[in-house]
């Protein structure tokens, strides 16, 4: 696959705001769709979070639009990375990727938005049985966007990318491993119908990512493994440049994730909050 490479004024624009023109640019020459779905996703994210600051309904004891805001926000940057590495895939067949995605996460979206303007759950609510079947729907929406991620992580490792540095190759496929596993990781909060373990889900928290200070939280493991997506391939690209430092921080970044997931299955807080240090 080929594709054109545009070049901004080093003169005109300052180095960060050039860096991130030149990304969205050559974003849309990769995956035009993914592009403006991800435009999309962060208008919503934007409108979400300023719906926090207008509107007081809360959703166990956190503010009903911090979760569609946390969603659409992490939708953008899997949308934009996803499209970023697929146009390397010789002869893969964006659009159907393409529409799965928006399809799929924009139906977790949308319903999460809905039930935080009735100030009603989205996940974990089994309360109906229209409720029950919707949030088993979105499991089956995450479950195969996970599964299809992973399929793109082995064509990377099947296909041969001359032209790509074998660092970046790798911390692409860490990438995508450590994203997949801690994707099914959902799967420890949605078998207990709650993300807390060892107490309830009332909002104490730190703010808006709201992971409990008192007791278990597999979100935190579920939020460093699935950005291992964008993180190890910059980190990657921009400082390490090196197969063997890409292995060992992949290694490390993922030990994190699985510490912090051992430490919410003991019911035990990644941070203990202690109010008299302050």
């Amino acid at each position: 696959m080929t594709y054109r490479t545009i070049y901004i004024n080093k003169e005109i624009l300052p180095s960060n705001f050039k860096s991130m023109i030149f990304f969205l640019q050559e974003l849309k020459l990769r995956n035009e769709t993914l592009f403006y779905f991800g435009w999309i996703c962060f208008i919503a994210a934007l409108s979400f979070l300023l719906l926090t600051k207008v509107l007081s309904t809360k959703i166990l004891g956190v503010n009903a639009w911090i979760k569609p805001f946390k969603f659409s926000a992490s939708t953008t940057v899997y949308a934009w990375a996803m499209a970023w590495y697929c146009s390397y895939l010789p002869e893969f067949n964006a659009s159907l990727f393409n529409w799965s995605v928006i399809v799929l996460l924009g139906f977790e979206i949308v319903y999460i938005a809905i039930q935080s303007a009735r100030g009603q759950l989205s996940h974990f609510n089994q309360t109906t049985p229209l409720y029950t079947l919707l949030y088993a729907l979105m499991a089956i929406a995450a479950t195969s966007v996970s599964i299809y991620t992973a399929y793109i992580g082995i064509l990377f490792c099947v296909y041969t990318f001359l032209n790509l540095p074998n660092y970046y190759l790798s911390s692409i496929s860490f990438g995508i491993l450590i994203f997949v596993v801690f994707a099914f990781e959902g799967f420890v909060m949605g078998g207990r119908l709650t993300h807390i373990i060892g107490g309830e889900m009332n909002g104490d928290g730190i703010p808006i990512l709201n992971w409990s200070t008192k007791f278990g939280d597999p979100r935190v493991a579920h939020f460093i493994g699935m950005h291992a997506l964008q993180v190890l391939p910059l980190l990657s690209y921009f400082v390490f440049k090196n197969t063997v430092l890409v292995f060992i921080f992949s290694f490390l970044y993922g030990a994190l994730a699985v510490y912090t997931l051992r430490q919410a299955l003991k019911g035990k807080p990644f941070y203990k909050f202690n109010a008299t240090s302050i």
